[in-house]
C-alpha cells in the first residue's frame, strides 16, 4: 500500500512539474497583425512646420517566456513604403532618394539584444531594451523604455474568434532619433524640418495555441 502511495505521489509530482515547464515554456509573438492595427507613429516638429505620420507595415516575431520575461528577445520589421503622412506631396519626399529611400531601402529594422532594469507587476513588464535600429542601411545602438503586457488567453476576443485560442503579448515603446545619424537629408532643410524624429510603437503579437 506504502508502495503504490509514493508511486501515486511520484506521478502527481511528475505532473506538477510537466504543467511548470510547460507554463514557464517561451512563446513566439507573431507581429504581422491580420486586423491591420498594429502602428508606428512619427512626428519631426520643426521651427517651420511638424509633421506626423503612421505606419502599418509592420512584422517580425518577439520570443516571450512569461516566467522569465527579461530573457525576451526579437527581431520588429517596418515596411518604409507603409509610413504615411496628410500631405500627398510630402509623403512623395518621404518616400524619395533624399529621405528614406524606400526603393532602395524597404526595410526599417530593430533587433532587440537585451533588456535591463526588468520589472513585472502583474501581466505588465517594463524594462530598458537595448538593440540596434537600422534605417536607410544605417545601423545604429539605441536603448529605449519598453513595456510588454502578457495577455493569457485573448487571441480569440482580439479576433473576435471564440474558436481560436491562443495568447496575445502587447509591446509599447517611445524612441527618439536624430535623422542626419541616419543620412536622412543631414544637415539640410535645419531652418523648416525637426532634426530629431519621435517613434511610438503600440503593437500585439499572437501566439496560436493547438
Amino acid at each position: 500500500m506504502r508502495s503504490s502511495l509514493n508511486n501515486s505521489l511520484r506521478l502527481i509530482a511528475g505532473l506538477a512539474l510537466a504543467a511548470l515547464a510547460a507554463q514557464a515554456a517561451p512563446q513566439t509573438f507573431d507581429f504581422n497583425d491580420p486586423k491591420g492595427v498594429n502602428n508606428v507613429q512619427f512626428k519631426l516638429d520643426g521651427p517651420l512646420e511638424s509633421i506626423t505620420g503612421t505606419a502599418t507595415g509592420i512584422s517580425g516575431s518577439i520570443v516571450f517566456d512569461v516566467v522569465r520575461p527579461g530573457a525576451a528577445s526579437g527581431r520588429i520589421v517596418l515596411s518604409a513604403a507603409s509610413l504615411t503622412v496628410g500631405n500627398p506631396k510630402m509623403g512623395e519626399h518621404l518616400h524619395g532618394i533624399q529621405w528614406l529611400d524606400v526603393a532602395k531601402y524597404p526595410e526599417i529594422v530593430f533587433e532587440a539584444s537585451e533588456l535591463q532594469n526588468v520589472r513585472t507587476e502583474g501581466t505588465q513588464t517594463k524594462a530598458e531594451v537595448r538593440g540596434t535600429l537600422t534605417i536607410k542601411g544605417v545601423t545604429k545602438s539605441v536603448t529605449a523604455p519598453v513595456s510588454f503586457t502578457y495577455l493569457a488567453n485573448k487571441l480569440g476576443a482580439r479576433l473576435n474568434d471564440p474558436k481560436v485560442n491562443g495568447d496575445l503579448l502587447v509591446v509599447r515603446t517611445t524612441l527618439q532619433v536624430n535623422r542626419s545619424d541616419f543620412n536622412i537629408m543631414a544637415g539640410e532643410m535645419m531652418d523648416k524640418v525637426g532634426e530629431s524624429i519621435q517613434l511610438s510603437l503600440s503593437i500585439a503579437g499572437s501566439s496560436p495555441c493547438a
